[in-house]
This record gives structure tokens, C-alpha cells and sequence, in this order.
């Protein structure tokens, strides 16, 4: 304990002086300002540091954007059915979409009706080998296939060197997931799915 008692009071003798003192204090300046110059020097980093910001990054690079490039091809689209016992009434808006002889499910249409029943006001189809419940007729068609959420009323939005277009388009049979577009449309267009408005600038998915 007398040892440390005199180590302690040497301490505290060779702090009260002033050689000590000046040493001391002249070290507190070299750490305060270090201390000063490191934080300017953060500050200067942050104001240097871009924060990502989605709305500047479309504007000034454009949109990212999903797309389908256009080619003429046949292929086949789905038209729902309710069949009960081989028969299905149909309105006269869908009945050009039924012939005889397409595939429903696992069966196939045997006739389709012109006249009006005059019990139910709707077209009769009559079926072979179809289940009862909600199928669909598979029928074959050629053309621009676009996908339904990509055609804005008479429109679909076309990637025109950075830019969205807005182009006009005839628009024939649909179902729920793609449309043939007949006109308006060539090979090697490449069509917008992706909600933009005309005039926007975007880019592909990579």
C-alpha cells in the first residue's frame, strides 16, 4: 500500500508541472483538431454521396421497362365454355368463336347453332366427350400476339430509340391473357407491357 501511495504521489507531482502541463494541453489541440478535420472531411463525403432516388433515376435514364418483340405466328388462344351434358349456350357476340370439330378439353365440338333457342335466347353448342363444368375451346389463329394488359383501348405503347410510342392498332380475337392485333403492328416491333404514357423516356430489362 506505501508503494502505491508513492507512485501516486509522484503522479501527481510530475502532472503539476508545468512542462507536464504544456505537453498535456498541446496534446488536447493535436486531438480536438484532428478530431475538427475529420468531420469536415466526412461531411465532405456525404455531400459527395448520390442517394438513389428511383423518380430522378427514370427521369433522367428513363423507365425501366418489360417488353415482347413482335413476330407474326400461329398460335392458339382459349375461349370459355360452361358445358352441362354436352351443351352450352352461347351469346351471339361469342358465337363466331365456335366451330365444329375445335378441342374442348378432352372432348371436341360437334355443332354449333345458328338459330336462337327460343327458350333461353342464346346459341346451342353441342359437344362429345366434354366434362361438365367451365372449359375452354382451344382455336388456332395467326398473328401479332400482344398481351391483353399491354393494349390501352386502341393503343399499344411501342420502344421507339429510349422513347415510349403510343401506336394505334386493330385489335381481332382475345382471351383473357393475349389479343391478335391485325394491323398496326410489324415483325420486329418491340412492344411495351410495362404502364408508361407516350412520350416517356425508357429503357429495356436487362
Amino acid at each position: 500500500m506505501n508503494d502505491f501511495q508513492e507512485k501516486l504521489k509522484r503522479f501527481s507531482v510530475w502532472i503539476r508541472r508545468p512542462r507536464t502541463k504544456k505537453r498535456m494541453y498541446a496534446a488536447g489541440v493535436v486531438l480536438l483538431a484532428a478530431w475538427v478535420i475529420f468531420r469536415f472531411a466526412m461531411v465532405g463525403v456525404q455531400n459527395r454521396m448520390v442517394v438513389f432516388n428511383p423518380a430522378r433515376d427514370a427521369a433522367t435514364n428513363g423507365v425501366v421497362v418489360d417488353t415482347v418483340k413482335m413476330e407474326r405466328r400461329a398460335d392458339v388462344l382459349r375461349e370459355p365454355l360452361t358445358v352441362k351434358n354436352n351443351r352450352a349456350l352461347v351469346s351471339g357476340a361469342r358465337l363466331s368463336h365456335f366451330k365444329p370439330g375445335q378441342s374442348v378439353g378432352d372432348g371436341v365440338i360437334v355443332s354449333v347453332a345458328q338459330n336462337i333457342d327460343l327458350d333461353t335466347g342464346m346459341h346451342v353448342v353441342r359437344t362429345r366427350g366434354v366434362a361438365d363444368g367451365l372449359n375452354f375451346v382451344e382455336y388456332r389463329v395467326t398473328g401479332h400476339f400482344v398481351p391483353v394488359h399491354a393494349i390501352h383501348g386502341n393503343a399499344v405503347m411501342v420502344y421507339d430509340n429510349g422513347v415510349a410510342r403510343a401506336v394505334r392498332v386493330t385489335v381481332g380475337r382475345r382471351d383473357n391473357e393475349n389479343a391478335i392485333v391485325t394491323d398496326g403492328i410489324h415483325d420486329g416491333d418491340i412492344v411495351i407491357t410495362t404502364q408508361v404514357a407516350d412520350g416517356d423516356k425508357v429503357r429495356l430489362k436487362k
